[in-house]
């Protein structure tokens, strides 16, 4: 009974954070409540008793949106309301279309097919963190190096444009300043 409590529970505030996430137009309420969403998918896990998975997701995941959070405040103005407007309104609709089709796809699939069994069926005297590791650096290790280097080209050049944007903030406010002695 706790688990099923617990369940809906999580069920219903992460769909509140992340429709929260997707309606919101200041960045920095989208950012929270991406993150607080992130936190609750971890509440699965958990449920779960993947604890080990549920950790990685709060450190992982978690401190990632912080590091978009971070992102966010650096090149965009937080104060000011997003305004967007929908140029091709039938190719979002045609888009939010496939992916329902595709989610109810994926979601049956399991249902109708007789016997699915998984690519590295867990052996005995394994713990989960130890099988999250064999899989990661077997199956998925190329993948798993291609997304650490993207972190870190991103980050490269996240430094990179706040430097640049900081430069030229420093110059106009040193020419400010010459310019206001200059007329003195």
């Amino acid at each position: 009974m706790f688990e099923a409590i617990a369940f809906y529970t999580f069920s219903a505030i992460t769909i509140v954070m992340f429709w929260i996430t997707v309606t919101s137009k200041n960045a920095l309420y989208a950012m929270s409540a991406l993150a607080a969403g992130m936190i609750m998918i971890s509440g699965f896990f958990f449920l779960l008793d993947a604890d080990f998975l549920g950790v990685v997701q709060i450190i992982v995941y978690t401190g990632a949106v912080m590091a978009l959070y971070a992102f966010g405040m650096m090149f965009f103005d937080t104060t000011r309301d997003v305004k967007e407007r929908v140029r091709a309104p039938k190719l979002v609709f045609l888009l939010s279309g496939m992916t329902a089709l595709v989610l109810v796809i994926a979601l049956v699939a399991p249902i109708l097919g007789d016997h699915i069994e998984a690519l590295y069926p867990m052996k005995e005297g394994i713990e989960n963190p130890q099988a999250v590791g064999i899989v990661l650096f077997t199956k998925y290790l190329v993948p798993f190096e291609v997304a650490a280097v993207m972190l870190l080209v991103a980050m490269i050049a996240g430094i990179v444009l706040a430097g640049k944007k900081m430069d030229e903030s420093l110059t106009l406010k040193v020419e400010d300043e010459f310019t206001q002695k200059g007329a003195q």
